[in-house]
């Protein structure tokens, strides 16, 4: 049976175990040992990072090949046109390629916890926000495709990857998971299967 961490990593903290450059690392918040990050969330961003103690099961969640669907909410600068959307579900022609189809659709604010330090606002400019699903995982991404469309991004939360969800987590604390492995000839999206939680961590 492998194992899964969900982890709801804050602003600021590194997707690595390591201190850097002044930046905490995932050693203070997460005491389980010989877990690693399945992919990486920026320092910037917010929201799911998932680690994991299977090799094959940290693969089957980094790699593209397995097209896991990773959802973010994303406040952004101004407020957004249709033609925007559009574009963002089509793809966006960033400078290292264009970035596949997404779904995207314009939300009400989500009832998020307050981020530190908290995102700094021009007071002319109103802020809206986007529900944005993608399968891919180009450097900074999201980022990139919002402010490609005149979009810049104000905050960045990574919601779901998958079926995993942060569902109950805020920012620091972590839940522990047994999951089964589908078999290793079956379709390249389908995802591991949670068995049941095994604990819950606050820092």
């Amino acid at each position: 049976m492998s194992k899964i961490i969900l982890f709801n990593k804050p602003y600021g903290v590194l997707s690595q175990f390591t201190d850097s450059d002044g930046h905490s690392g995932l050693s203070g918040y997460i005491a389980e040992k010989d877990f690693y990050p399945a992919g990486r969330l920026d320092r910037d961003s917010e929201g799911l990072l998932l680690l994991t103690d299977d090799g094959g099961l940290q693969a089957r969640i980094s790699s593209p090949r397995f097209k896991l669907p990773k959802t973010y909410l994303v406040q952004v600068e101004g407020l957004v046109e249709l033609q925007q959307l559009q574009q963002l579900s089509a793809g966006v022609e960033l400078k290292d390629g264009l970035t596949q189809p997404a779904q995207v659709r314009e939300i009400e604010a989500p009832q998020l916890w307050e981020r530190i330090p908290p995102v700094r606002f021009r007071k002319s400019v109103p802020t809206s926000w986007l529900e944005l699903k993608i399968r891919e995982g180009k450097n900074r991404q999201v980022r990139r495709m919002t402010a490609a469309v005149g979009l810049p991004t104000l905050r960045l939360v990574r919601w779901a990857i998958g079926d995993w969800t942060l569902a109950n987590l805020q920012p620091g604390e972590y839940r522990l998971e047994e999951i089964l492995l589908p078999p290793q000839n079956s379709r390249p999206s389908q995802q591991p299967q949670t068995r049941k939680p095994v604990r819950r961590h606050a820092r």
